[in-house]
């Protein structure tokens, strides 16, 4: 068996042809209906980008019990695993966060791992010199060392194969090259793309009317003033020819698998971590609105050979079940992972293991959530001041360490399931959340695909004892159920 995975950074479902959009030019994701079965009801499981890469590797919940970290001393690794058991595996990136403070342990569980830098505000090129910013700029635009970052990052991006996304992809060409001819081995292809800021090449943005200098191109996270809401459709445009670039890197991964007929004994995975709001429901960016469908109803398109070749499955998924998937793929006991929260979608689809019939998704001390595919339900905690926790050997934030203050208040647990019943650190957490302030989330998809009609003021009685469940069988920490009010 060989794998490969072809993982994209804020890749909302609703900018792909294959699940309704009609104007985004992707013609490779549209391809993807030809050898792979495409997921209709695929959710993720913590949010933004960290905590569902720790899912992607444990096949465990994160948010409740850990904001944005590293990858734990008591973690099973899905790629480790399978290194361990013969399976070579390698990682390109860049996903400039792999190698900062918060997740500075995910890609050495690989064989391998080769980087590309310059995405985003990476600490890349010294920006104390030279750092050229525009004269103007959308007042919505994002602001900060970040941006001034960017700017001298993008001094080395100049042309499109100079683009750290599409080195990403042409390294992972090569890798397949390499490897064709060669059995036993996953490939995890990574972009950080399209994650904004939206810098692409001019030819791409030519495709959407854009004009030469960019607009609001790299939205701040927060509420959309009215008078800017005329400026959306432009944004949406740059977003959109980001993709457009995206799209063409897969095709060239695509044409690869043609033209060396790797359909009939190498499976194919195209996934993401989370999608973006760009003015729906009247936000930008994540992390601050409740979890809304854009942002956690992703994409998911999966090849396995004689099993998943084509058409639609509504089966219920969620991220925490790729790690498992992994295993079941090279014949690897599952137990390795130990207590995980997913299942082996090859298995479900055998009919050798039972659907779900539900998932929890949400971000560590803001909303924890329940859907059943139908029904969506997004509690809220109960106050400004209600606590949350973190359960971690290792410290540190994006950047950064914990605060003295948070360390000092440090005592050592064991929580169970959650660290393989291994005793760690609990400390307060810093966790911003604006969720009590939105309230709780009752959503009927099937009769409100928009999310436009709140149900919660009606009762929730229902839904509190299917929320109680699903956190008792993911072994969530009993302040969780005070922090929603649920205990």
């Amino acid at each position: 068996m060989r794998t490969i995975m072809v993982m994209f950074d804020t890749l909302t479902r609703k900018y792909l042809p294959n699940y309704g959009n009609d104007w985004i030019h992707a013609p490779n994701f549209r391809r993807l209906q030809k050898n792979c079965t495409q997921f209709n009801n695929f959710y993720s499981g913590s949010l933004p980008c960290m905590p569902a890469r720790r899912e992607l590797h444990t096949g465990k919940y994160n948010f409740l019990h850990r904001s944005w970290g590293p990858l734990e001393p008591f973690d099973r690794s899905s790629f480790e695993i399978l290194s361990q058991n013969g399976i070579y595996t390698h990682l390109i990136t860049d996903h400039s966060h792999y190698w900062e403070d918060g997740g500075a342990t995910y890609h050495n569980r690989y064989s391998s791992w080769e980087g590309f830098r310059g995405q985003e505000g990476d600490r890349y090129v010294a920006r104390d010199a030279c750092a050229v910013l525009p004269e103007k700029t959308h007042p919505l635009n994002k602001q900060g060392i970040s941006v001034v970052q960017h700017y001298r990052n993008r001094t080395r991006q100049q042309t499109q194969e100079q683009m750290s996304s599409v080195k990403t992809f042409a390294a992972g060409l090569e890798f397949l090259d390499e490897h064709k001819d060669l059995d036993n081995w996953f490939v995890q292809i990574e972009a950080f793309d399209p994650h904004e800021p939206f810098y692409v090449p001019q030819k791409f943005r030519k495709m959407y009317g854009l004009p030469k200098e960019e607009t609001l191109f790299w939205p701040r996270y927060g509420s959309l003033p009215e008078e800017y809401k005329k400026d959306m459709d432009h944004c949406r445009k740059e977003y959109a020819a980001l993709i457009s670039m995206c799209d063409e890197s897969l095709g060239k991964v695509l044409d690869f698998m043609d033209e060396n007929d790797m359909w009939k004994d190498t499976a194919l995975i195209v996934n993401t971590d989370h999608g973006f709001l760009l003015g729906e429901h009247e936000y930008l960016g994540k992390n601050f609105p409740p979890c809304y469908d854009e942002l956690v109803h992703l994409p998911f398109f999966l090849h396995i050979p004689k099993l998943a070749e084509g058409g639609e499955c509504d089966q219920l998924f969620s991220t925490v079940d790729i790690a498992p998937t992994l295993l079941d793929l090279y014949g690897i006991d599952l137990s390795l992972l130990m207590e995980t929260d997913g299942k082996s979608i090859k298995a479900v689809l055998e009919n050798k293991e039972a659907p779900k019939d539900h998932v929890l998704f949400g971000m560590h001390g803001s909303y924890t959530c329940w859907t059943d595919g139908r029904y969506v339900y997004m509690k809220a905690e109960k106050s400004e001041d209600a606590k949350a926790y973190e359960y971690t050997m290792m410290p540190t934030n994006i950047r950064g360490f914990f605060s003295k203050e948070q360390m000092r208040e440090a005592e050592i647990v064991n929580p169970g399931r959650y660290s393989n019943h291994i005793p760690v650190m609990k400390m307060p957490s810093k966790a911003f959340s604006l969720a009590c302030k939105f309230g709780d989330q009752l959503f009927d998809l099937a009769e409100d695909p928009e999310q436009e009609n709140n149900l919660a003021s009606a009762g929730c009685r229902e839904f509190n004892e299917k929320m109680k469940l699903a956190l008792k069988e993911a072994g969530a920490p009993e302040e969780e159920y005070v922090r929603i009010g649920l205990n």
